[in-house]
């Protein structure tokens, strides 16, 4: 049996984006939707992807997804994330704790902060 864990994507991995076949390429499977609790911000990297941040104040509830990826496929799909995104915990709205795609903060500095839209798909449906 394969060892898994959950991860929560909030942009281009979500499932019909462009990077998703990154996790269908490992093995990953959907497993829900839900949203983080209301401590992220949402910031637009040049509207090719989302970076989000954990924050003190003024944060928000963001719309991600949970996948279930193989624990051997966790590193490919990580290097494969453009520049300025790593993992880190994320804590979802029911306070489940799990791993995520994760902003760092110099990428969010210079990002068009898009966090009033709640997620990534909100935000690009305003750009077509």
């Amino acid at each position: 049996m394969t060892e898994t864990l959950p991860l929560a994507v909030n942009g281009t991995l979500m499932r019909g984006l462009e990077l998703n076949p990154n996790l269908l390429n490992v093995g990953a499977t959907f497993l829900r939707e839900t949203q983080t609790e209301s401590t992220y911000r949402l910031f637009s990297i040049n509207d090719v992807h989302p970076a989000m941040l954990r924050v003190k104040t003024g944060g928000t509830a963001i719309a991600i997804e949970i996948w279930s990826v193989p624990l051997a496929g966790l590193g490919k799909i990580l290097m494969q994330e453009p520049p300025g995104l790593s993992i880190g915990k994320v804590t979802l709205i029911d306070g489940e704790v799990v791993l995520g795609v994760i902003g760092e903060p110099i990428c969010c500095e210079t990002g068009l902060e898009i966090t009033q839209y709640g997620g990534w798909r909100e935000y690009i449906k305003t750009k077509s």
